[in-house]
């Protein structure tokens, strides 16, 4: 069984917070879900801002961008988008908790709280290697499903975490997808 660590951040292309069992909530996508040519011009933009102001605009564009479908879409496939949240599910109250998610079609959105001993980098390996490689199977295709990085925000606070649940699982509904959460059918929210 893995051990307990203090919290602590690492970094690969992007900073991380392994915060032992403080609720996370994390977005993570698939490998063609943003095309470079507007990631470049996104940090073209940005290139005149402070790097906390950047970082921080770059967030919630990518997320605007994520929401307009680019790419292959994969997570539209309710097979797919199934593999994904059992994936999530399988191990709830045993390596994580889960407090929210939803499938886009293009990426993940989800807040959960790691189990003693769990940490943020291999909870998001064993959703990620399991589910793309079940993917790859259903889409008979072979080769990159999931972009190798993710976004994660610890959440500190009620009101942080209330508001993570309530964006989660509105973002269907902000993106177009439908009328309101409960009929997104791979969200927590759904049939609530």
């Amino acid at each position: 069984m893995p051990t307990q660590h203090a919290p602590y951040w690492h970094k690969r292309r992007l900073p991380h917070f392994e915060g032992g069992g403080i609720p996370q909530g994390v977005t993570f996508r698939l490998a063609d879900s943003l095309p470079c040519h507007k990631l470049a011009m996104l940090n073209e933009q940005l290139a005149h801002l402070d790097e906390a102001k950047a970082d921080a605009e770059r967030v919630r564009q990518i997320n605007l961008m994520l929401d307009e479908g680019h790419g292959a879409a994969w997570l539209k496939n309710p097979a797919v988008a199934g593999i994904v949240q059992n994936a999530m599910l399988f191990f709830n109250d045993r390596r994580y908790t889960l407090h929210a998610w939803v499938i886009m079609p293009t990426h993940v959105h989800v807040l959960f709280t790691p189990a003693e001993g769990w940490t943020l980098t291999k909870i998001l390996h064993s959703w990620k290697s399991f589910s793309a490689r079940e993917a790859n199977k259903v889409l008979d295709r072979t080769g990159e499903f999931w972009q190798p990085e993710y976004f994660d925000r610890a959440i500190r606070e009620e009101r942080g975490f209330i508001a993570a649940v309530e964006y989660i699982e509105y973002n269907p509904v902000k993106a177009g997808l439908c009328g309101n959460p409960q009929e997104w059918r791979f969200s927590s929210a759904f049939g609530v």
